[in-house]
């Protein structure tokens, strides 16, 4: 098994990292958390943290039933853990060179509109908001099914199907 993913009963942490940390970050790693097996944990930063939440999104998560309470904006550099995985949520953050102490993490792009940046109707905006959180939902579940003890085995082939989920969309 390869250092950056623990299987089992065993801690696994996954950073959703987008610039602002406030949007679709903050929205990856409620989803995550919220449907994570025991052991497994999400966080999200950011490389320029706004220093706040969206308040749609977090309208969004708790019409959903999802809990945020403790979620705030923050920087990369101030994670109180190193992640196994790093998943960037938006294009900017794809582009920019983690920092040296995360080390060798396993890294892989699920980029997404920022629905924060829709501007329309309250409707329009409305649906940029929940399809973020649709293509985001349906790519955490599609990672929480993979068989990890058997791509724990392979770095190559995980990362592969990582990358591969970034590619769906809810159907």
């Amino acid at each position: 098994m390869f250092p950056c993913l623990r299987t089992n009963q065993e801690t696994m942490n996954v950073l959703f990292l987008c610039t602002g940390n406030s949007c679709r970050s903050l929205i990856s790693e409620a989803v995550f958390n919220h449907l994570a097996p025991a052991g497994w944990h999400a966080l999200s930063a950011g490389s320029q943290p706004t220093g706040r939440l969206n308040a749609r999104a977090l309208q969004l998560l708790a019409e959903k039933g999802i809990p945020t309470d403790g979620y705030y904006s923050k920087s990369w550099d101030a994670l109180p853990v190193t992640p196994d995985i790093v998943v960037t949520v938006c294009a900017s953050a794809a582009g920019e060179t983690c920092p040296a102490y995360l080390g060798p993490v396993l890294r892989t792009h699920w980029g997404v509109e920022d629905p924060s940046h829709v501007e329309g109707t309250p409707e329009q905006i409305t649906a940029a908001f929940e399809q973020a959180y649709a293509i985001l939902r349906a790519r955490i579940d599609a990672f929480i099914a993979l068989p990890l003890d058997a791509l724990a085995q392979d770095r190559a082939r995980f990362k592969a199907e990582l990358d591969r989920i970034g590619t769906l969309l809810p159907a």
